[in-house]
């Protein structure tokens, strides 16, 4: 019984997942942030559109999650900061951006769209996520040690009650944004 519970759980998972990653493609095209010049433009600080559906998504998930939390309807799992992990695949990550235009979602709205240069960014993503999980053993031990700070939020660290830090992080996402679109 339990058995049968569990995988219904993960159908239903895989299935949410489905619709909403189709949704958020969808997102991604209508906001244009899945056209090669626009991702070109923000990478050369020319074209601010990347920036502004970034910062909307970051303040609207940081609102939604934060304001779920404090009613109890989810719990907070936050990844732990490694700094030597985070460092090297932020490197990993912006050469693999640079190189190619797209990032993972970008390059998937892409594909979506009809633009098949994106199939190789793709493709060097799965050869990329499948390299990484042959040597993630190895990097946990290694790399994953190097600045281990443990699971940190910025409420964690700013000595202010969360419902203060939250506001005026979404506060500043609000004049960052403002000031984008002067831009």
């Amino acid at each position: 019984m339990a058995e049968t519970q569990s995988k219904q759980q993960q159908s239903n998972q895989r299935l949410q997942g489905l619709v909403f990653g189709i949704a958020f493609g969808f997102l991604l095209q209508k906001g244009g942030v899945a056209q090669y010049d626009i991702l070109l433009g923000s990478l050369l600080l020319e074209d601010f559109t990347v920036f502004k559906v970034m910062l909307s998504a970051i303040l609207v998930g940081m609102t939604g999650i934060f304001t779920m939390h404090h009613f109890g309807w989810v719990k907070l799992h936050p990844k732990p900061t490694q700094l030597g992990a985070n460092i090297i695949g932020g490197l990993v990550f912006g050469v693999g951006f640079a190189l190619s235009g797209y990032c993972p979602g970008t390059g998937a709205a892409a594909v979506g769209q009809g633009n098949y240069d994106a199939l190789f960014a793709m493709f060097g993503l799965v050869a990329g996520s499948y390299l990484y999980a042959e040597v993630s053993g190895f990097m946990s031990r290694t790399v994953g040690t190097w600045g281990d700070w443990g699971k940190l939020m910025i409420s964690d660290i700013v000595p202010a009650p969360r419902p203060v830090v939250i506001a005026s992080v979404a506060a500043l996402i609000g004049v960052v944004l403002v000031l984008l679109d002067r831009m």
